[in-house]
């Protein structure tokens, strides 16, 4: 897995670099410390993951990541700020993670850790679609036939649930957590796979890390670069529709 770390301060850079060598495979390839300079590489070449500063040159990271996003193959962007306030943009641009300086050892090697097996997965299914275009839809369809009931586990109990009940899901990290009005439940599942157990015409994919009950969404909150943010009924949670998906939820919803 290659990378390229993008940052115009060198100690932040020097101990970035240090931090993915000590707790990651990933493989640093170039620095870079202009945004501008980013992009003519990218026409050229191509890396997996791209560690990004917000506030470089040029072209600023949120500027960069947002044009980055359009590229049919995307990389992975972690964003590496001490700002705060851009988390909200850079979760709708479908960011892996935004981490804040200065790094914390602990959090930087799970998400590492994250970032590694995110990229192995998704390796392993586009293997999987170039080999056999309709396998993985064949499993999901033997083994999880959507129905109106669903087997939610907490504490070590199996609760049934109908779906009508579930409000949305959200994908953290291995897992997925899924929540009607009153509980949170924790699913050892990936947010695809408990997708697929869902009925199609009640849930929608979102956003990459949220699927969320149409017949709970109490407004639908325009957004910026003409995105949505959802507001479900008896809960104060607002889900995002990323970009790639605002045409699709257009269509569902008639709007």
């Amino acid at each position: 897995m290659k990378a390229i770390i993008v940052e115009d301060e060198i100690p932040a850079r020097e101990e970035l670099e240090y931090l993915i060598e000590a707790y990651s495979e990933i493989q640093v390839t170039d620095f870079f410390d202009d945004g501008l300079d980013v992009l003519k590489f990218l026409q050229e070449q191509e890396t997996d993951v791209i560690f990004l500063d917000i506030n470089i040159p040029s072209l600023d990271g949120m500027l960069l990541a947002s044009t980055i996003s359009k590229f049919t193959k995307r990389p992975y962007i972690v964003f590496t700020t001490a700002y705060k306030e851009h988390a909200a943009q850079a979760f709708e641009l479908e960011a892996f993670d935004y981490v804040l300086k200065p790094y914390d050892e602990k959090r930087m090697g799970t998400m590492l850790s994250r970032l590694e097996a995110a990229y192995k997965r998704d390796q392993a299914e586009a293997i999987v679609k170039e080999s056999r275009p309709n396998a993985k839809v064949q499993e999901v369809e033997v083994h999880a036939k959507p129905s109106n009931r669903v087997n939610l586990k907490k504490n070590d109990k199996i609760i049934v649930t109908d779906v009508n009940d579930i409000y949305y899901a959200e994908a953290s990290e291995k897992v997925t957590l899924v929540y009607t009005q009153n509980e949170e439940y924790t699913m050892q599942m990936s947010i695809t796979e408990f997708q697929a157990l869902l009925p199609e015409d009640m849930f929608f994919r979102c956003h990459r890390s949220y699927t969320v009950n149409l017949t709970k969404v109490r407004e639908i909150v325009p957004w910026f670069n003409q995105t949505y943010q959802l507001r479900l009924k008896d809960l104060s949670m607002e889900i995002p529709v990323s970009r790639s998906k605002v045409k699709e939820f257009r269509q569902i919803m008639k709007l």
